[in-house]
């Protein structure tokens, strides 16, 4: 109970931070606000229970919590800006080191007898692709972006690097473009990318990739391992598939998903910090 009211007390200061609406729709019915729909949503993903047994167990505790009808609609009627808003609001205005990385996430499939049915080979694979920049010294995730196909992880490097602010950008090999280069230097961002070799090497290519490679130091490259851990914990926590079926509630899905990481990261450093104190003092 105690880990429960402290995560909600947070989520409330989120909120108010960033100048949260107090309705979900203007004209709709005023029963509940939209905090009671956010808050739920996000719990619903740390504890991994159903539209139902959320709503249920709110209740059952004393905290002002929509059906289960109204949740599951709240979670494709929310504007993807807010959630944005939400997401920027856990973590540090500025970070040193950022990395970025994308991997595969499933979604729900049906049955394989109704796969037979339609003479369907079995199981099909739909994958969803996710993007996320993460702050290598909180591991919390500064922005990510969800797409409902396949795609190169380069392609939402733009996206995510316009939504943070940091001094250095680490990736991998998968990233090793020009104009990313050339479009970091405009932000005043540099980058630790190591280059792809095509070929036979060019002495004579004086292009910007190349010449960022005296920042390929090891020890700042390998912060990109990061990333990789953030995932892993993604994964195992939350696991590697979502239960929605629109787009609109995948994304709100992953969006609370990281917004919880990112709350129980802050509880983690203030512990950590607590306990330093603790030791010298001792």
């Amino acid at each position: 109970m105690q880990k429960e009211e402290k995560l909600v007390n947070k989520f409330k200061v989120l909120l108010r931070r960033i100048g949260c609406p107090r309705w979900l729709h203007h004209y709709g019915p005023k029963k509940y606000e939209l905090l009671h729909h956010l808050l739920a949503l996000v719990l619903k993903q740390e504890f991994k229970c159903s539209y139902r047994r959320t709503s249920r167990a709110l209740r059952q505790l004393g905290f002002v919590c929509p059906t289960y009808n109204a949740l599951w609609y709240a979670a494709k009627r929310i504007p993807l800006t807010l959630w944005q808003r939400i997401l920027a609001a856990t973590v540090n205005s500025h970070s040193y080191i950022v990395a970025i990385d994308g991997t595969g996430m499933s979604r729900p499939l049906p049955s394989p007898y109704y796969y037979r049915r339609i003479d369907k080979p079995y199981p099909v694979d739909i994958p969803l692709k996710l993007s996320i920049a993460v702050d290598t010294k909180t591991k919390k995730i500064v922005a990510l972006r969800l797409r409902a196909t396949k795609a190169h992880d380069i392609q939402d490097a733009k996206y995510l690097i316009k939504r943070i602010s940091a001094d250095w950008i680490v990736a991998d090999k998968g990233y090793d473009a020009n104009w990313l280069h050339e479009y970091c230097d405009e932000r005043g961002i540099k980058c630790c990318i190591p280059i792809r070799e095509w070929g036979k090497p060019r002495f004579h290519n004086f292009s910007l990739r190349r010449r960022n490679q005296k920042y390929l130091h090891p020890k700042r490259y390998h912060r990109r391992e990061i990333v990789e851990a953030v995932f892993k914990a993604i994964k195992t926590k939350f696991g590697a598939s979502v239960s929605s079926v629109k787009i609109s509630a995948q994304r709100a899905e992953f969006y609370c998903r990281a917004i919880a990481h990112n709350i129980i990261c802050c509880f983690i450093d203030f512990l950590n910090r607590a306990g330093n104190v603790y030791k010298l003092l001792k």
